[in-house]
């Protein structure tokens, strides 16, 4: 009798703890500018990834690989593309503070997007 009880317990802590491991999802230009300087920007703002030798979200690994003919530079290797990321952001502070997943996107997604400006 025992064990039936704490299936349906164990059940409902799974459902419970999932969405909060999700992360929100933020699509927009994902620009890094210069070394170890990643921002992204949504419809929400600019968002702070990382600053060289400053602040470092987690999961930096899982910033996505964007085809270079979807990237834009605009410093010699440097530049932008558009991409969705998983994130727990800092409201506050405009801050990613850890990367779950990432997807890049056409640029055209980014440019047909009336919340985001014509480019980062």
């Amino acid at each position: 009798m025992k064990i039936k009880l704490l299936i349906p317990a164990l059940l409902s802590f799974s459902i419970v703890a999932v969405p909060a491991r999700a992360g929100e999802t933020r699509c927009g230009w994902l620009y890094n500018p210069t070394p170890a300087n990643w921002f992204l920007t949504d419809k929400a703002g600019s968002w702070t990834i990382s600053v060289q030798g400053g602040y470092q979200a987690r999961g930096m690994d899982f910033l996505p690989n964007i085809d270079s003919r979807q990237f834009v530079k605009t410093n010699g290797n440097y530049g932008y593309g558009c991409a969705c990321l998983s994130v727990t952001p800092n409201r506050k502070q405009m801050r990613i503070t850890e990367i779950k997943s990432g997807k890049a996107l056409p640029l055209s997604t980014c440019q047909r997007d009336r919340n985001l400006p014509k480019r980062p």
